[in-house]
């Protein structure tokens, strides 16, 4: 049995973020990735060209039943630490839009950078190795671990294995399953970053729209019914449900059962703009449509409002109309499941680690990092910058 100092189970962002920091320190580290390759998360990102940060990174970006937990991994090490090494390696970024970076060429560049930084720091990886036992020895005060490549001990133990979000890239739930093993609390795993569906009867009523993008801006109670969340980007309307940034905003912060809220018209006194139209001959739907595409404003009208020249309109139906262009209510069936989901919200409890290194309180030497802990970022870039954050973090005391 071949002992290191750190192994390190997962090897996409996270793990080998938390790798490079650990074998910088001159520790004996060993990655462990289950899949034939690593990294196939990071490879498929932002279309492939990996949105891999965002500028204006701050705690409010993420959701966890602690939101005070990220604060101490996010503030030592910033999307400016990670960019100053992406130029390092001389790879060219550009800023999409709303602070999110991504490579001028393709995604495998992070995944190249982040395994010449394996091999100058002296990190093995090894690839299809699955891992079948864990134990700890409490009197040595090591871990023991069994997998089809043989068996290997270290005095520190990192789990880096994900959620259960994109199952076809080898999602499972091994962290969770070790973490209980350990005795660790589990915030329940549920799908973030995910297309919320609609009733058969709503997606009837919605047919004449799928296809159709709009800016938007979406709402809904928190899941603790504490706050209201509201995000503006772009959604869209599919033959399933909703979809596009502002709904997978959303779906993270979504409680089922509850009604999400849209403004069709953000910035828009839409009573406003009918009252000073209320004397025209132009039909409701062709005034809609000078701020909404042309296409939804006509099916909008057939589902909530019978389109005639405005002036043939009282004023209790232009108050019924504004409202529901600006407070559209919906109430989603459901969401497309771990299968669609971008990322996994929940996972291990934060009141189980150490917000400063990552390392679990009831298990010396065993750490917890990226998307298996309770912390889900935004969509943009956020995630990645979790994932090497709390790699950090945890590479600073493994």
């Amino acid at each position: 049995m071949r002992k290191w100092d750190v192994i390190v189970i997962g090897g996409g962002a996270a793990g080998l973020f938390c790798a490079i920091q650990a074998g910088k320190r001159g520790r004996k580290v060993l990655v462990l990735e289950h899949s034939e390759t690593i990294g196939k998360k990071i490879r498929i990102s932002g279309g492939g060209r990996c949105n891999f940060s965002n500028i204006y990174t701050n705690p409010e970006n993420f959701t966890s039943k602690n939101p005070h937990f990220c604060k101490s991994a996010l503030a030592r090490y910033t999307p400016a630490d990670f960019v100053s090494l992406v130029e390092k390696h001389g790879i060219a970024y550009h800023e999409k839009k709303l602070g999110q970076l991504f490579c001028d060429g393709s995604s495998q560049q992070i995944i190249d950078m982040l395994l010449r930084e394996c091999e100058a720091a002296g990190v093995e990886v090894r690839c299809g190795c699955q891992v079948t036992d864990v134990s700890k020895d409490q009197q040595a005060g090591s871990f023991s671990i069994k997998t089809n490549q043989g068996s290997f001990r270290s005095s520190s133990l990192v789990i880096a294995t994900g959620g259960l979000s994109i199952a076809p890239l080898g999602a499972t739930d091994f962290g969770y399953r070790l973490a209980r093993q350990f005795g660790l609390k589990i915030e329940e795993p549920r799908p973030g970053l995910v297309p919320l569906t609609l009733t058969s009867q709503m997606l009837k009523q919605l047919a004449k729209l799928s296809g159709i993008s709009l800016e938007a801006l979406v709402s809904c109670v928190s899941k603790d019914a504490k706050h209201r969340t509201e995000l503006r980007e772009n959604m869209l309307i599919t033959h399933r449900g909703l979809s596009g940034p502002a709904i997978l905003q959303i779906s993270t912060y979504w409680k089922r059962g509850t009604p999400i809220s849209i403004n069709l018209l953000p910035e828009k006194d839409v009573l406003d703009l009918l009252m000073r139209n209320k004397v025209s001959e132009v039909a409701l739907a062709n005034l809609l449509a000078r701020w909404l595409p042309k296409r939804f404003a006509q099916a909008w009208c057939e589902l909530y409002a019978a389109s005639k020249p405005l002036k043939q309109y009282d004023l209790s139906e232009l108050r019924e109309i504004a409202d529901k262009l600006q407070h559209l209510q919906i109430t989603p069936a459901g969401t497309e499941g771990f299968k669609k989901a971008e990322v996994t919200a929940g996972g291990v409890s934060t009141t189980e680690l150490s917000s400063r290194a990552m390392e679990s309180k009831r298990v010396p030497g065993l750490y917890f990092i990226g998307e298996v802990a309770d912390v889900t970022g935004q969509l943009g870039g956020y995630n990645f910058q979790w994932a090497w954050a709390s790699g950090y973090a945890a590479g600073q005391f493994v």
